[in-house]
């Protein structure tokens, strides 16, 4: 096989690194497959990584490969392309937050671009994307995540304050950090009620001692995000909403979907639509239907025409006023 030109060999060096980056182990074989060389090439790479100072072990047997050793210093960072865009809409969407995040966001990006190779630096600095934070959206301080992260890991309980009340320390096992909406929420195990909780990261003020080793527990329905989306809805752990129903709206299909992002729509013939919707109660389900400002029927089940019988005389009666 001839030698390749020092500028492929270089880039090629480059590839091996960001691909052993990537996950803790490698076969000779799969790096092979993957940067499309030979396996003598991988051996002949490798050895060119540890002449430049990366730690590189290497196992035999069937199962023997390569793995980069934990804590090897990687400057300039080796990202491709489609890493570092990655890199960087992931930084432009923690820093629409506001607060410290976003602040430790921007600089974090700032250091990666000087790190990247030129081009994919200033493509990361540059990249054109505007995140606009969902309403309600609160900043938190990096530091407080980065101490419940801890303690997940450790799997140690959280002492804190919330909300700025006095009284005594609260004490939860940590189980699942969760970002919706722009917040950040722990989920973990109350051992003095004896249940689940949903606490507001920006709202905790977490000791610097924590408390007992705790052994986890599994989730209610095994889905922690489904379990956030149900304590949202007021339903249960599946997530779903707790009331849910359907009507027929006298509208195509095409006409009703970009107003409907939480429920299906299927064709009821002659122009209408059927669509099935959720919410968490039936007044407000009745309110969800009656915005699509078009003839609705066929509503059910019993509940919700009934809700929707309340809702017009509600509106009566406002009228008259």
């Amino acid at each position: 096989m001839p030698e390749s030109s020092a500028p492929s060999t270089s880039r090629r060096l480059l590839s091996l690194l960001t691909v052993l980056q990537s996950r803790r182990d490698w076969s000779a074989g799969a790096l092979a497959g993957r940067l499309e060389v030979s396996e003598r090439t991988i051996r002949r790479d490798v050895d060119r990584l540890r002449e430049l100072g990366y730690d590189i072990d290497s196992t035999r047997g069937p199962a023997g490969g390569y793995r980069l050793r934990a804590g090897t210093q990687l400057p300039p960072v080796a990202f491709d392309a489609d890493q570092a865009v990655a890199v960087a809409v992931a930084l432009r969407l923690a820093a629409s937050g506001g607060g410290p995040l976003a602040d430790a966001a921007d600089e974090a990006l700032s250091v990666l671009s000087r790190l990247l190779p030129a081009p994919l630096g200033r493509r990361a600095q540059r990249f054109a994307v505007e995140a606009v934070a969902p309403a309600g959206a609160v900043g938190v301080d990096p530091a407080v995540l980065g101490a419940i992260e801890a303690a997940i890991d450790a799997r140690e309980e959280v002492r804190f304050d919330y909300g700025g009340a006095e009284g005594p320390v609260r004490v939860t096992e940590p189980h699942h950090l969760l970002s919706s909406a722009g917040r950040w929420y722990l989920l973990g195990f109350t051992p003095d009620r004896e249940d689940w909780r949903v606490y507001r990261v920006d709202r905790m003020t977490v000791k610097t001692h924590r408390g007992r080793p705790f052994t986890p527990r599994p989730v209610p329905g095994g889905d922690p995000v489904r379990y956030l989306e149900g304590r949202f809805r007021g339903g249960d752990e599946t997530g779903r909403w707790p009331c849910r129903g359907e009507i027929v709206v006298a509208a195509a299909r095409a006409e009703l979907e970009p107003f409907v992002v939480e429920g299906t729509l299927d064709d009821a013939g002659d122009g209408r639509t059927r669509v099935s919707l959720g919410s968490w109660s039936w007044g407000a389900l009745a309110a969800e239907c009656l915005r699509f400002d078009r003839p609705i029927s066929h509503a059910r089940p019993a509940a919700l025409r009934q809700a929707l019988a309340e809702a017009a005389r509600r509106a009566a009666t406002a009228a008259a006023s």
